[in-house]
């Protein structure tokens, strides 16, 4: 099944998931925990729940709205590379028609990922060194982005496709074809699987992933030295 299939995990996934980011030592840093988890698979739930009971919780979508409103660090090179019409009327990125370009074309949206990626990590490894009891990174591009060897344990929100295409449709009123778009340009639920150590199944009601998040919390606190 794919929940399994996170267990075959060899000895080369676990090595660079513990690997220094960029050869730096990273033994000072807090225990850091990568939440992912395909297109509404229910992330920003799990997340909120972490964070009410007190873990440090760096979200990669504000990270990115930082760095596309107004005078925002990537906006001038973003205009650079697709022009003025990737403006909304307040001078920040059009956020809708910029999706609609990069899920309809892949150069694009690889053109706009080299772009964003980067500067994303960079933020992300700045706020976690400053977390306390440990820092739960949102990423929901983990697994298609890659460079985030330095984290401690990845823990993956699970849903499948069929739900996330049902939920997409309610949550967000697109058409059918974009949302298959959506999730085709993603990693499937196998690949995110495979670089699991905990999962998370959210199939559910959402109440139903309290006694999920509080066990993980339990868990990370005494790998993080305060539980």
């Amino acid at each position: 099944t794919p929940v399994a299939a996170h267990r075959s995990r060899d000895a080369r996934r676990r090595s660079r998931l513990r690997r220094s980011y960029n050869g730096r030592d990273m033994e000072t840093r807090p225990f850091t925990v990568a939440l992912t988890g395909g297109i509404a698979s229910g992330k920003s739930e799990v997340a909120q729940r972490f964070a009410a009971l007190g873990a440090e919780v760096v979200d990669a979508d504000v990270v990115v709205h930082e760095l596309v409103a107004p005078g925002g660090a990537a906006l001038g090179e973003i205009v650079a590379a697709f022009g003025p019409q990737a403006l909304d009327g307040n001078g920040g990125l059009d956020r809708g028609a910029m999706r609609a370009r990069a899920f309809a074309d892949a150069g694009t949206r690889a053109k706009l990922e080299a772009i964003l990626h980067p500067r994303v990590r960079e933020v992300l490894r700045d706020r976690a060194a400053a977390a306390a009891p440990y820092a739960l990174l949102v990423i929901p591009l983990l697994v298609e982005s890659g460079h985030y060897g330095w984290v401690d344990r990845v823990l993956v929100v699970d849903v499948p496709r069929e739900l996330q295409h049902a939920r997409l449709l309610a949550r967000d009123g697109i058409t059918a074809q974009l949302a298959e778009a959506m999730l085709d340009a993603q990693a499937s639920r196998a690949q995110r699987l495979a670089v699991a150590d905990d999962i998370i199944t959210n199939t559910g009601a959402a109440e139903e992933l309290d006694g999920q998040v509080s066990r993980l919390h339990r868990r990370y606190l005494a790998l993080a030295g305060a539980g």
